[in-house]
């Protein structure tokens, strides 16, 4: 038997959570043909894996990647980790399909969050979504799958309005809704404490809901911490699993005394997963602090707020009481990105004193010269042996998968862009031994792949895509730290993301084989 690449005496781990199992891997063209043992097939390309893990790629369900993927210098942070598959469209976060002028006031809001363009392909000229996501074939690493970006579906309909939708604005946002769908995307995805989703009302999220569970589809979202807070939120997301009778996602979150029991209420209510990065930091920007009402309107609204004496006292309050808060028990807010370059590496309580100014006071200031947005790393309280804690009660729940959000721009940022991949591998090897490293990868692999609807990616398995990553378990490792952000992974022999190698010794091969993935495109019957 012949085959174009052929992988032997590895340690096959399929990303289903089965045990390991030692066996050889053929791949021909961009299929994965068989997984057993081949003793006497050859092949143009014959890796020995010996000593190695053969793992399926890894799937990143929520990561800031759009413009470094298209290029820029952190355009392989994530594919050196062994991930080749990006869902677009996090925290409902997009720019199609709406006007060049509306998609450049979200691309105002969103900056903080993805940097500069590095290519003229990105235009903010995208009438349909397939118009935006005809720029990704042939210009990436890894692969794309399309979410439905509720931000720019309802800043379509009705603007930055700080309102429930009417019926008609509704019926306009579901048309959007099923475009998306119509061009691939299997997932309705929502950041509830970002403008303008902030506005939308349970019923709105419900009714968009239904769509997407005629697309077999799935309901994604940063929940409405800022105004409801977490428990409400929550059940928010259930009532919304419930009432469109479709499984639902909750980003970034972990395992708490509060979300076990949370946990424990949504597995009698509806079908939830959730995902975590596993360190003991978010990243967003410094609005984040502000109540949902001071950030109506976007950007230009917060500007124009703050011009008026009374609502800028009101929002310097508001600003120094959220950022004072744990402060005392270790939380910290660290800059990473500002627009002047000033403050990197600093707690904004450290570089409000160096300034001589409160912390209230010195915040305004930041968000008035800053623009856009500072992002900042929220550290939360605890030490180091809480946090593992944390991360080992996260990674053995059942509901659990893994997900960077990572951010790849700026002169400093959260180390989980770079890191969060192959640092899980480590915990699952060495620092969290109730986690079985097969279990760890299928949370990274198959389970993801099997949520988000991919029904050919995720599993080592003949006939499905050659996405395939190879490591060493003893060297695996994501250094990148809060010092050292954009550390490349260790570890990583070699990645292939659609039969080519896009990794090789740890280092990219500069092959843009990435390929926008697609679900249902119509109605599924049985929905």
């Amino acid at each position: 038997m012949e085959f174009d690449i052929l992988i032997r005496n590895g340690l096959i781990i399929d990303g289903s959570g089965s045990d390991p199992r030692a066996a050889d891997l053929a791949i021909t063209g961009d299929r994965i043909k068989v997984v057993d043992p081949l003793p006497d097939a050859t092949a143009a390309t014959e890796i020995d894996a010996v000593g190695r893990v053969v793992a399926p790629g890894f799937i990143d369900v929520h990561v800031h990647s759009e413009v470094a993927l298209l290029g820029g210098p952190h355009r392989y942070g994530s594919v050196l980790q062994g991930v080749t598959t990006h869902l677009l469209g996090p925290d409902g976060f997009g720019w199609a399909p709406l006007s060049p002028e509306m998609a450049k006031q979200m691309w105002e809001a969103t900056l903080p969050f993805t940097g500069d363009p590095q290519t003229d392909a990105w235009s903010l000229d995208w009438p349909t979504p397939e118009s935006y996501l005809s720029i990704f074939p042939g210009n990436t690493p890894v692969n794309v799958l399309p979410q439905i970006p509720h931000c720019a579906i309802r800043l379509d309909a009705m603007g930055w309005s700080p309102r429930p939708a009417s019926e008609s604005e509704l019926e306009q946002m579901r048309r959007g809704t099923r475009a998306w769908f119509e061009a691939g995307a299997t997932c309705l995805n929502l950041g509830l404490d970002y403008q303008p989703s902030a506005f939308a009302d349970t019923h709105e999220l419900i009714e968009l809901s239904k769509i997407a569970r005629e697309y077999d589809g799935v309901y994604a979202a940063h929940i409405r911490y800022s105004d409801l807070g977490q428990a409400k939120a929550w059940r928010e997301t259930m009532e919304i699993g419930e009432g469109a009778g479709l499984p639902v996602h909750i980003s970034h979150e972990s395992v708490s005394d509060v979300t076990e029991r949370l946990l424990e209420e949504a597995a009698e209510r509806c079908d939830l997963t959730f995902e975590s990065y596993l360190y003991p930091a978010g990243c967003t920007h410094l609005a984040i602090m502000l109540p949902t009402w001071a950030q109506t309107g976007g950007p230009a609204g917060l500007w124009q707020r703050l011009q008026f004496p009374a609502t800028r006292k009101d929002i310097r309050d508001h600003l120094e009481r959220n950022l004072l808060a744990g402060f005392d028990h270790g939380a910290r807010a660290v800059f990473v990105s500002t627009a002047s370059g000033r403050y990197i590496g600093m707690d904004i309580v450290a570089a409000a004193e160096l300034e001589g100014e409160s912390l209230g006071d010195f915040a305004i200031r930041i968000l008035e010269e800053e623009r856009p947005h500072a992002l900042l790393v929220y550290h939360r309280p605890g030490t180091d042996a809480d946090h593992l804690e944390t991360a080992r009660r996260t990674a053995e729940h059942p509901a659990m998968m893994l997900a960077s959000d990572g951010m790849y721009h700026g002169a400093s940022a959260h180390p989980r862009g770079y890191g969060c991949f192959a640092r899980a591998l480590r915990l699952a090897i060495q620092e969290l031994p109730t986690v079985k490293l097969e279990t760890m990868i299928h949370k990274m692999s198959g389970m993801p792949a099997e949520r988000f609807r991919i029904t050919d990616r995720g599993l080592l398995k003949p006939g499905y895509a050659a996405d395939v990553v190879i490591f060493d378990p003893q060297t695996v490792d994501g250094p990148a730290s809060w010092t050292q952000p954009r550390l490349e992974a260790v570890g990583i022999d070699r990645v292939i993301v659609n039969g080519e190698t896009v990794v090789l010794g740890g280092s990219p091969t500069g092959e843009l084989p990435g390929r926008v993935l697609r679900g249902l495109t119509a109605p599924c019957p049985t929905h």
